[in-house]
């Protein structure tokens, strides 16, 4: 009976409360609109939060916003000579209303997309030969699209700003930021702030310099804004945004999230009084950040605690200073990240981290090789009831103990029969999801080793599996997906075993840095 209430639309709170489940599942989503009316109306905006993200290689989308623009914002497109005809005739919807996230980034690459898509027959405008008039025109898509978003007073949650200066999206984005700059109420509501500014401050580049002086101008003026913030994420900024935008008292009670990836410390101060301010941080994450010395010997003098929850190191650091970090932050760090460098360093680091962190659930150690294998298996097994990701780049062979985890990634150049006795060593293991990289040129005996050890004895529920075949001068030729071996996906099926394809399956830094926090 409620189940019939459901379809039939009678529990429509209920039946939003199921939808929005298949959030991020776009199949399902367009299947659920045809269900009725009301499923319809409640899968729509789901469908329309984010449209630039979804990966499709379909970008008609952009016809639908073009659709709703008003009179005046239509005219615009006259000079292209844009056939009103031939865009959509109606909407069921308002499209733009829905959005709640936007990337700069993304919208100009499926602007560029989308027109690159265009067909001759298809075209509805005339341009001039020369990539001046497309670029020109790309920049008026941007701009009626951010205008028609401004117009609507859409309920932007997170915003995030991409600035790469060898790519001509910069050419957009400064008349993007100055309107931005006019209609501040554009950005009232959002939570997450991202700035990721990949750029070569040596290069003399005016509208790079621009950019950056509109960013910091936006930060200075949104001071309401900034109170509802609840994360941000910094990449490669340069010292006067990260002034402005932190060394504020704009989002202190509100804050509990700080990404720092790829940031370069070394200009930057007053660390141990930016973080005093922040009254509710719960967490900050690391990743391959520079000149970590500075940054540590700031952060051991805040009074407060230091909450580290992820450590991505791929720098030397005074182990001094690091143990004083550890100290500070123990509790807290659970994602750790290592580039292995073979010298001291490495032995002394690890010491540490098995000594002060005993609540690691990520662990990914690269470039790793046996001469470390006593502390490494000592620190899973210390980590064992906490551990779920494991990532070990296998040069030579380690035999980890028996546990329960839910993602294991191995990138592998070792024998078979080594490989082999690893299976074996480790047979009690359950994994989730397992990621293999093989590079060891071994296809046939190394899958035949991996039917016989993990998927007759059913050890693993995902699985993925990337091999490189290597030519006659030592060299990869091609990389072969076990996806894309249909008799073979199936047998592994057979066994209850999925197997996906492997950069579906694989998990990125960017999947723990800014999607799974």
């Amino acid at each position: 009976m409620s189940c019939s209430k459901i379809f039939s639309g009678d529990l429509p709170e209920l039946t939003y409360d199921i939808i929005k489940y298949f959030k991020n599942d776009f199949s399902t989503l367009h299947s659920c609109i045809l269900v009725n009316r009301l499923w319809c109306r409640l899968a729509i905006p789901l469908l329309w939060e984010n449209p630039f993200s979804i990966s499709t290689k379909n970008y008609n989308f952009i016809e639908f916003y073009l659709n709703n623009l008003n009179n005046d914002l239509r005219s615009k497109l006259n000079e292209y000579k844009i056939n009103d005809n031939l865009l959509p005739s109606s909407t069921l919807f308002n499209y733009p209303s829905f959005i709640k996230y936007l990337n700069t980034g993304s919208i100009f690459y499926s602007i560029s997309k989308w027109f690159d898509s265009l067909k001759p027959g298809r075209r509805y405008f005339l341009l001039d030969s020369d990539s001046g008039s497309v670029l020109e025109f790309k920049k008026l898509i941007s701009m009626l699209l951010f205008k028609l978003f401004i117009e609507n007073e859409v309920n932007l949650h997170i915003f995030e700003i991409e600035v790469i200066n060898y790519l001509p999206f910069d050419f957009y984005l400064d008349d993007i930021l100055e309107l931005i700059l006019q209609n501040q109420n554009f950005i009232h509501n959002i939570k997450n702030f991202k700035l990721y500014i990949m750029v070569d401050y040596s290069i003399d580049n005016i509208k790079i310099k621009s950019i950056n002086n509109r960013i910091s101008e936006m930060i200075s003026n949104s001071h309401q804004i900034l109170k509802r913030v609840v994360r941000i994420v910094l990449s490669y900024i340069s010292f006067p945004i990260y002034q402005s935008l932190l060394l504020s008292n704009n989002c202190s009670n509100s804050l509990n999230t700080i990404i720092f990836y790829h940031i370069d410390f070394h200009d930057i101060i007053n660390l141990d009084k930016v973080f005093e301010q922040f009254n509710v941080l719960e967490s900050v994450h690391i990743f391959k950040c520079f000149s970590l010395n500075n940054f540590t010997q700031q952060i051991i003098n805040s009074t407060k605690p230091f909450k580290l929850k992820s450590f991505f190191l791929s720098e030397m650091i005074k182990i001094e200073s690091l143990e004083l970090l550890l100290q500070k932050s123990c509790d807290y760090l659970e994602n750790f990240w290592y580039f292995f460098m073979y010298n001291d360093h490495d032995l002394q680091l690890l010491e540490l981290i098995l000594k002060y962190c005993k609540n690691i659930k990520f662990l990914d150690l690269y470039n790793f090789k046996n001469q470390f294998n006593y502390l490494v298996l000592d620190l899973i097994e210390d980590m064992r009831q906490k551990l779920n990701y494991l990532t070990i780049d296998i040069h030579y062979f380690t035999e980890p103990n028996p546990l329960k985890l839910e993602y294991l990634c191995l990138e592998l150049n070792i024998y078979t029969n080594d490989f082999e006795i690893f299976l074996k060593n480790s047979q009690y293991t359950f994994i989730n999801k397992l990621v293999i990289k093989n590079t060891s040129g071994d296809h046939d005996n190394m899958l035949s080793c991996i039917k016989e050890n993990i998927m007759k004895k059913k050890r693993v529920k995902y699985l993925a599996i990337m091999d490189a075949v290597f030519d006659e001068y030592n060299t990869i030729s091609e990389n072969i997906d076990l996806f894309s071996l249909e008799n073979e996906v199936k047998e592994f099926e057979f066994y209850n075993i999925i197997v996906r394809e492997y950069i579906d399956l694989k998990f990125n830094l960017t999947d723990i840095s800014f999607e799974k926090i």
